[in-house]
C-alpha cells in the first residue's frame, strides 16, 4: 500500500477559468447610451433631409405634396439661376475669407509667439474675438457700419466720403464690409491653432539653422512651415466648411442683400425653407451642399496628404 501511494499520480493542475468577455465589453457598454443619442440626433436629421429631397413638401400647399423623384435636383441645376448665383458667391466667400484669415492668423501667431513685454495681454486681445458669437459679432459691426453713428459718420467729419453713406446697402462696398466683419472673428481661430503648433517646434532646430548661416526667411520656409503643415491643412478645411455654411453673420449683417449680392447657398436654403416653406426643394439644395462639401473635403485631404510624411 505504501509503495502504491508513493507512485500515485500527482494531482491534476487546476483548470483555468475562461476569461470573461464582460470586462472587454464594459467600455463599449458605458459609451453605448451616448453613442445611441448621438446617432439619433445626427443620423435621423440627415436621413430626413435625404427623404424630403425626393418629395414635394410645402405645409402651406398640402395638395401639392407627394413623391417628386429627382425633380427638385433637376430644378436646381437647370431651372433655378439663383442656385448657381448663391453657389458661386459661396465659393468666392470661402476662398477670400479662408485665404485672408490664414495669412493674418499666421502672422499674428508668429508675432505673439515671440517674447515681449505684455505678451499674455497681447495674446488675450488677439484671441478674444473668437469667444464672441456670430450674431453678437454682426450686431457690433452693424453699429460700426451705421450711417448715422458709425465709421462712415466719422470719416465724413474728416472730409472722407459723404454723410449718410451705408456700406452695407451699396453693392460695391457690401462684400468688402462683410469680409472685414468676418475677418475680425475668424482670424483668431487660425492664430490659436497655429500658435499651439508653434509651441511644439524644437528650438534646437532654429539654433542649428543659425549656426549653418540660414536666414530668418529660410528658417521659416524650411522649418516652421513644414512643421505647421498638418495644422494649416486641418484649420483651413474646418474653416472652409464653416464659412461655406455661414448663415448667422451674413443673415444678421446684410440679410443676403442688397439685391441678393451676399446670399450664400446655406442662406438661400434657409430662406427657401423658413420663408417660402418649400422644405422639399430646400432639402434637395441641402443634399447638394452636403455632397459638394464631402467631395471637396476628400479631394483636399488627398491632395494635401494630411497626416502623411513629406518626401
Amino acid at each position: 500500500m505504501a509503495q502504491a501511494a508513493a507512485v500515485a499520480k500527482p494531482p491534476a493542475p487546476p483548470r483555468r477559468r475562461r476569461a470573461s468577455a464582460t470586462p472587454r465589453r464594459l467600455p463599449y457598454l458605458l459609451i453605448a447610451p451616448a453613442a445611441l443619442l448621438m446617432l439619433g440626433f445626427i443620423a435621423y436629421p440627415v436621413l430626413s433631409v435625404f427623404y424630403y429631397s425626393l418629395q414635394n413638401y410645402n405645409p402651406t400647399k398640402p395638395w401639392r405634396n407627394g413623391y417628386a423623384g429627382f425633380d427638385n435636383f433637376v430644378q436646381a441645376f437647370t431651372r433655378d439661376p439663383q442656385f448657381w448665383h448663391t453657389l458661386t458667391f459661396s465659393a468666392k466667400w470661402v476662398v477670400v475669407e479662408v485665404g485672408l484669415q490664414l495669412l493674418l492668423g499666421l502672422a499674428l501667431a508668429l508675432i505673439v509667439n515671440q517674447t515681449f513685454v505684455g505678451r499674455a495681454l497681447g495674446r488675450a486681445l488677439v484671441f478674444s474675438p473668437w469667444a464672441v458669437s456670430g450674431v453678437l459679432t454682426s450686431a457690433i459691426w452693424v453699429l460700426l457700419y451705421n450711417s448715422q453713428t458709425g465709421i462712415t459718420r466719422y470719416l465724413a467729419d474728416m472730409g472722407i466720403g459723404s454723410y449718410g453713406t451705408s456700406w452695407l446697402s451699396d453693392t460695391s462696398t457690401v462684400f468688402p464690409a462683410a469680409i472685414v466683419a468676418d475677418l475680425w472673428r475668424g482670424v483668431p481661430f487660425f492664430a490659436i491653432l497655429i500658435l499651439a503648433d508653434l509651441q511644439s517646434v524644437s528650438k534646437d532646430l532654429y539654433e542649428a539653422a543659425e549656426v549653418d548661416g540660414a536666414s530668418r526667411l529660410k528658417q521659416f520656409w524650411h522649418i516652421t512651415l513644414p512643421h505647421l503643415k498638418d495644422a494649416i491643412v486641418l484649420s483651413t478645411l474646418l474653416r472652409a466648411v464653416w464659412e461655406f455654411n455661414n448663415v448667422d453673420l451674413l443673415y444678421t449683417l446684410t440679410g443676403g442683400g442688397p439685391a441678393g449680392e451676399t446670399t450664400t447657398l446655406p442662406l438661400y436654403i434657409a430662406n427657401t425653407s423658413v420663408d417660402a416653406h418649400n422644405f422639399g426643394y430646400a432639402s434637395a439644395l441641402t443634399t447638394v451642399a452636403f455632397v459638394i462639401l464631402l467631395f471637396f473635403s476628400m479631394v483636399y485631404l488627398r491632395l494635401s496628404k494630411f497626416g502623411g510624411e513629406d518626401k
